[in-house]
Parts: structure tokens; sequence; C-alpha cells
């Protein structure tokens, strides 16, 4: 059974059965809003990435995104940088895979970002989410809606992090502006 994050909630990742996640999916799934031209509806493709940061004590360590497919360790990994989105149904257009047990022990915080790297705000994007997939069984754990859009073009969209002897995850839900992640490293900061 998933649980829909509302902004700045958090779970816990331990499994009901009391064992811990072992290798969770952090999806992201948008598609373009339809907009009504002279001649009809047209919508325009939108390249929204996903990345990921790893920190150790607040400081950045590594990151996966687009251009960096796996991290260094390899306990974390992005499936393939799609264009335009657009799945629909429900499905992901990007995915991060992270191998729980894998992550060093200094890794502290795993945080997950979207942005628009075509630039387009997120008024332009519709049925967009991230989701947390228990990637041994494919069970939804967790999902965030971006509801309403706005004039911005990225997301802090969620945190991985540890909690006592497990992980537990925040969906964080800020709006911020930047095409790359780098660019949104001064938001991110704030959420550590």
């Amino acid at each position: 059974m998933s649980v829909n994050l509302s902004k700045g909630q958090a779970i816990s990742l331990e499994k009901k059965d009391g064992a811990t996640l072992t290798a969770v999916r952090m999806g992201l799934g948008w598609q373009a809003a339809k907009r009504r031209g002279l001649f009809g509806s047209r919508t325009r493709e939108i390249d929204l990435d996903a990345s990921a940061v790893l920190f150790a004590d607040k400081q950045p360590i590594d990151v996966v995104f687009f251009r960096h497919l796996v991290s260094d360790d390899g306990s974390v990994r992005h499936t393939g940088d799609n264009l335009v989105g657009g799945v629909g149904q429900g499905g992901d257009d990007e995915a991060i895979l992270v191998d729980l047990q894998r992550v060093p022990v200094h890794v502290d915080q795993i945080v997950f970002t979207v942005n628009s790297f075509t630039g387009q705000t997120f008024q332009e994007v519709q049925n967009a989410f991230c989701r947390l997939v228990d990637e041994t069984n494919g069970q939804e754990l967790a999902r965030y809606t971006l509801d309403g859009g706005g004039d911005y073009t990225a997301q802090i969209m969620a945190k991985v992090h540890r909690e006592g002897s497990g992980w537990a995850m925040t969906a964080l839900g800020t709006p911020a502006n930047g095409r790359t992640f780098q660019d949104l490293m001064p938001a991110i900061q704030q959420h550590l």
C-alpha cells in the first residue's frame, strides 16, 4: 500500500515485517501540459531531469544525473535521460535506483531533485510525480504529486536519510529555479 506524501511529511522505510529495505527506486514521471492555441490544443516537449545528490555531514560528495549515471561507489544508478516525458499511465519517465546496503556508511542523506533542462516552468507540466518503490518486489511505498505547477523551473523533491539503523524518506516539494542540480545547491543546503 502506497502513502501519498504531503510537503514536509516523513515516512520510515522499514518494512512492515520489521525487515529493512535493501533497494529502492525513485521514479519521476511527467507530461507536457496541453496549451490552447489558435488551431486547437498542442503540447511542447519538456525535458525534465532527475538527479540524486549524495551528502556526508551536509557536504556533497557525489551526484547521479544524466551525465554521470552511476555514483562513484556504484550504489546509486540513473536509468537514463528521457528528453520528452509523457509515458503517461503513471509510469516512470526517469528513475534512480539506490542499493541502500551499498551506500557507504558516511553518506547520510540522498536528495532527489528535478529540473527543467530546457527552461520551461512547471506551469507547462502536468501529472508530475515522484515515487519511491521497493525495488525487490515492485511495491510503491510512497508518492509525492506535484500539484498546481508554478513559475519555477525546478523542485527539490525528496530526501532519503539515515534514521537510526534504517532509512527514512521526507517529501520536500520545494520550488526552485535552475536548469541543473548545480543551480539548486544553495536551495538544497537548506534541507539538510
